[in-house]
């Protein structure tokens, strides 16, 4: 059956408007979100991000794994509002989470802990039979990562090994920053060297530089990315476990 061009008019408007209609509403973009089994409903301390205890419990176990906003792992740490599209359902508000880990599901953005998939009902029993669904529709946007007066920490990670080997945790990125790279001062020629990302959010070198080391990180957000240097130093003693504050807030 041929179509008048009116028709076809029609139908090409709303083909063209689908996409919009999912990314207009307030910038959400839409999607779909399931959750992954945990036997305490908090994050997953072996996420691919490399946070360890950090990535269970932050944002008090409200956190999840995404696959292609991890961005090669400087996703790690982002914010998001997610939330369901089931009227009877879903909370107008829906769950605020955190990217801890890497993870691709049933064409989902978003696998959730079972603790921040929880928060996508509107109440308990709303919840539960959402955990039937197993896979819902959902719309979601970045929103400012909010760690009541934290500064950005820097943990040295366990497998560190002075003075043969530095590895970093960044932890506590506040605002719609990402972490796109990291840079150790080299004293004896004068300049910025680039640290590698080993993966997730964990950043080394090897034979790091003996002494007091200062590091400095490009931040990219809201369209523009610059360079901050933390104001304080990883002291020449340095061990696996130490936790340096950088005393830089982020908003």
């Amino acid at each position: 059956m041929e179509l008048n061009f009116k028709h076809q008019l029609g139908l090409l408007c709303v083909t063209l408007l689908l996409p919009a209609l999912c990314t207009s509403q307030d910038s959400f973009t839409c999607s779909r979100a399931t959750y992954y089994g945990s036997p305490d409903c908090y994050g997953n301390p072996r996420g691919a991000c490399g946070y360890g205890d950090y990535g269970k419990t932050v944002n008090e176990g409200n956190v999840a794994g995404v696959s292609w906003l991890w961005k090669n792992g400087s996703g790690c740490g982002a914010c998001y509002q997610v939330r369901c599209k089931i009227a009877q359902l879903c909370d107008e508000y829906g769950a605020y989470v955190v990217v801890t880990d890497y993870g691709e599901g049933d064409r989902t953005d978003f696998i959730m802990s079972p603790r921040a998939y929880s928060r996508l009902g509107r109440n308990s029993d709303a919840s539960a039979e959402l955990f039937k669904y197993g896979v819902v529709d959902v719309e979601y946007r970045r929103v400012p990562c909010r760690y009541g007066g934290y500064n950005i920490l820097l943990e040295v990670h366990e497998r560190s090994r002075n003075p043969h080997y530095l590895a970093i945790l960044i932890l506590y990125v506040g605002g719609t920053y990402d972490i796109t790279a990291v840079e150790f001062w080299q004293e004896d020629c004068q300049e910025w060297r680039a640290m590698r990302r080993a993966f997730g959010t964990v950043f080394d070198i090897e034979n790091p530089p003996r002494g007091d080391i200062k590091l400095r990180f490009l931040l990219r957000g809201n369209a523009e990315q610059y360079w901050v240097q933390s104001k304080n130093v990883i002291s020449s003693d340095w061990d696996a476990g130490a936790v340096y504050d950088s005393q830089i807030q982020l908003t």
